[in-house]
This record gives structure tokens, sequence and C-alpha cells, in this order.
């Protein structure tokens, strides 16, 4: 047993969060190329890094499905409430920021 639950189900558990990261994420990305545009989208993506923290949230189940319902969170609540476009908060996403 690990943390209480068979390892079949932590298995289950991890593939099951797996399979919903991939779907929220591929959701979100057809979300914000319908919006934006994928040519777009790739003439205006950064060379921004994911942190570490995100990288290895991959091995934990649920984290990486959390993180882009954050994103679509900022997305909401941040940019479209403020009257922001999609294409501002693509480039705030991809792009590193400049702190002068």
């Amino acid at each position: 047993m690990i943390g209480g639950m068979f390892e079949q189900d932590l298995v289950a558990y991890i593939v099951f969060g797996l399979i919903l990261n991939f779907l929220f994420s591929l959701l979100f990305g057809i979300y914000l190329s319908n919006n934006i545009g994928i040519k777009e989208m790739i003439e205006t993506k950064g060379d921004k890094e994911q942190s570490m923290m995100i990288r290895i949230s991959f091995l934990i189940p649920y984290a990486k499905m959390v993180i882009t319902l954050y994103r679509v969170t900022i997305l909401q609540l941040y940019f479209l409430n403020k009257g922001l476009s999609h294409k501002e908060f693509w480039v705030y996403m991809t792009n590193e920021r400049n702190s002068n």
C-alpha cells in the first residue's frame, strides 16, 4: 500500500489524471487557436521556458490539470473581464517579462 491505497488504485488515479490533463490542455489549446488563429499564435510566441515546478508537476496526478484550469481562470478574470484580448493573454503566457 502506498499512502493508504493499493498500487493499482494509485496507478489508476495517475492515468486518469494524465488523461484529464491531456483533455483540458487540448481543449484549451483549441479554444485559444480558434480565438487567436494558429498563424498569429506562431508569430507572437515567445521563448519563455516553463518553470521547474510546472515541469515536475507532471508527476503529480492532477497537478497539470489544475495548472491548466488556473490559466483558464487567469484568462477569464484578468484578461477578458478587463477588456483585453486572447492574443494579449497568449503574449503574456509565452514571453518573458521585461523588468526595468
